[in-house]
């Protein structure tokens, strides 16, 4: 990538302060030897300007994206670091969005937050993708509102089959680093166990 992403910058951060060694249960239920805390990152200063120049750079080819946006919270610091940096460039045509995990119960009762319209490109933004379910859940609930998602982007990808899930569904993934890149050998893949498929994404 160009100027204003360092990858290399990127991966020394993500092993000083991210990753962790031990026992962790994750999300899925799975344990694992090691966990990527990646808010540690996307929420420093030099993290933010990092992730927020990449994620920049990966619109480069996508001109018709309008917006960036995920599940909250891995997407939150992500976006915003992502429209500061835009906004600072004079790139004010982009907006962003916060995917809730439900849906408030109160207000507007919207699952989806921002200024999303029918019809507009966006991109879906997280910090780590483990199966791809939380950025599947994101791209499931914009294209609920008649958006479409160009790219699903993540900070770091454990390698255990979120490239494959988004793949499955059409969706074109890109991780800005891999956990190989932090000498860390992945986990098997989910697809190699015993667990229960993912719902597709709604037709257009």
């Amino acid at each position: 990538m160009g100027p204003g992403y360092d990858r290399e910058r990127l991966i020394d951060l993500l092993k000083r302060q991210a990753l962790r060694t031990g026992t962790f249960t994750l999300a899925s239920g799975r344990t694992s030897p090691y966990y990527v805390d990646g808010r540690r990152v996307t929420l420093s200063a030099a993290g933010a300007a990092l992730i927020g120049a990449a994620v920049l750079e990966q619109l480069d080819d996508l001109p018709g994206v309008s917006a960036v946006g995920g599940l909250t919270l891995g997407a939150d610091p992500i976006v915003g670091a992502t429209l500061a940096l835009a906004g600072a460039r004079g790139r004010d045509e982009l907006h962003g969005f916060l995917v809730r995990k439900e849906a408030k119960g109160h207000g507007t009762g919207h699952l989806v937050e921002g200024p999303l319209e029918p019809g507009m490109t966006v991109v879906i933004v997280d910090d780590v993708a483990t199966t791809g379910g939380s950025s599947l859940k994101a791209a499931t609930a914009v294209e609920a509102l008649g958006c479409t998602v160009a790219r699903v982007i993540a900070v770091l990808d454990r390698l255990e089959g979120a490239a494959a899930a988004l793949a499955a569904q059409g969706l074109d993934f890109r991780a800005l680093v891999t956990i190989r890149d932090l000498g860390v050998e992945p986990l098997l893949p989910h697809a190699e166990l015993d667990v229960d498929p993912l719902p597709p994404l709604p037709g257009p």
